[in-house]
């Protein structure tokens, strides 16, 4: 009887031992962000569908606000979002401001500059016109000529600085908020829209004014990004983005969003 009661206790010690360790090892992962318990987002609101205001002017919407709480949750952080200018996102990731920014295509020269997660969505350049417009666009090299818009520091302005590489010459200019682009474009101050597919399809629909005239190939991948070096936290978002492509939440989120699955393509790619 004496046995087995020592056995048992062994046996009780051993257990709390391991739920003991298994809570310092959870603790350890407190050190991952900035602020312990919190993960902090840098964003460029005014980006929709990927991230913007409800009409309150306060609530942010978006796939990538729901993504990122998704993974906050899985982290067990509450997420904290920081609206940035997206000229000075990547500085502000640099600086420490935030840890992590989202929404941003993975480029080999942001690659040499910064960490990357796995990407969670793909995407595409698209031409957006008016449906009313006088001329006729079937390729990017037809837009020579036209006022050509886009949001600066974005792939867009990489699309269309590589047109002008090949000789196609146009006027273009240069907004802040892609939502300018196409209040302009409304008001016929503009003649094109440069801008991902994500986007575009968004703005163009059987009862607006937009239409998109031209799609290229697919292949722009979209993941986070983190500063340099910034591997564990790099690792836990990896792993809290392969849960939610296995738990259905990632393409749960895309067809609430996009009405369409645009998640699973782009699982297997590392």
């Amino acid at each position: 009887m004496l046995i087995k009661r020592i056995i048992l206790t062994v046996f009780v010690l051993l257990i709390v031992l391991n739920a003991i360790l298994t809570g310092c090892t959870k603790q350890k992962q407190t050190g991952l962000t900035i602020a312990d318990g919190l993960l902090s987002i840098g964003v460029e609101v005014g980006y929709p569908p990927m991230e913007y205001y409800d009409t309150d002017g306060i609530t942010l919407l978006g796939f990538d606000i729901e993504l990122a709480k998704a993974l906050a949750e899985k982290l067990g952080m509450e997420a904290v979002f920081i609206d940035t200018s997206w000229e000075g996102i990547f500085a502000g990731l640099e600086a420490g401001r935030y840890d992590i920014a989202v929404n941003i295509t993975i480029l080999p020269e942001r690659q040499k500059k910064f960490n990357f997660t796995r990407p969670y969505i793909d995407s595409s350049m698209t031409i957006v016109t008016l449906k009313d417009s006088p001329f006729k666009i079937e390729t990017p090299k037809d837009i020579a000529g036209f006022r050509v818009s886009y949001q600066g520091y974005t792939t867009a302005q990489y699309f269309t600085e590589r047109l002008r590489e090949q000789g196609v010459l146009f006027p273009s200019f240069s907004y802040d908020k892609i939502t300018n682009c196409f209040d302009d474009l409304k008001l016929r101050r503009l003649d094109i829209i440069v801008v991902d597919n994500i986007v575009a399809f968004n703005y163009a629909g059987e009862d607006t004014p937009f239409e998109v005239v031209w799609q290229g190939p697919s292949g722009e991948y979209i993941g986070i990004c983190l500063k340099k070096g910034n591997d564990a936290l790099t690792a836990a978002l990896d792993n809290a983005l392969e849960e939610l492509f296995e738990d259905g939440t990632l393409l749960a989120i895309s067809q609430r969003i996009f009405n369409r699955d645009l998640v699973t393509p782009v699982r297997k790619i590392n």
